[in-house]
């Protein structure tokens, strides 16, 4: 009998010290209201790196490189895009279209 009361006062001890609650999480604002508004909810979200990714690609697609621009016009002219697996696509638009008379 005597163990069990023991035992019992020992488990209100444990119980006690586990479960009390400190006025420190009775202080805090999320205690009353979990929930945040959603312009305090963007303050810590980082924005999205892809977006940033995706303009500066937008970007780099309308300035292009001369070369990579000249490289597309050799491309899409036939004899010119053989004449790049032979020799180069800097040689063949040199080839056919570096050298433009006007008269």
């Amino acid at each position: 009998m005597r163990a069990l009361i023991i035992l019992t006062l020992l488990a209100v001890l444990v119980m006690a010290a586990t479960c009390y609650e400190s006025h420190e999480s009775m202080e805090s604002h999320e205690y009353l209201n979990p929930f945040i508004n959603r312009r305090r909810a963007n303050d810590f979200i980082q924005a999205d790196s892809r977006l940033e990714a995706i303009t500066r690609e937008r970007i780099r697609e309308r300035s292009k490189a001369p070369h990579e621009s000249q490289r597309e016009i050799c491309e899409s002219y036939y004899p010119c895009e053989l004449y790049a697996f032979r020799h180069g696509y800097a040689a063949a638009y040199r080839h056919y279209f570096g050298r433009r008379r006007t008269k």
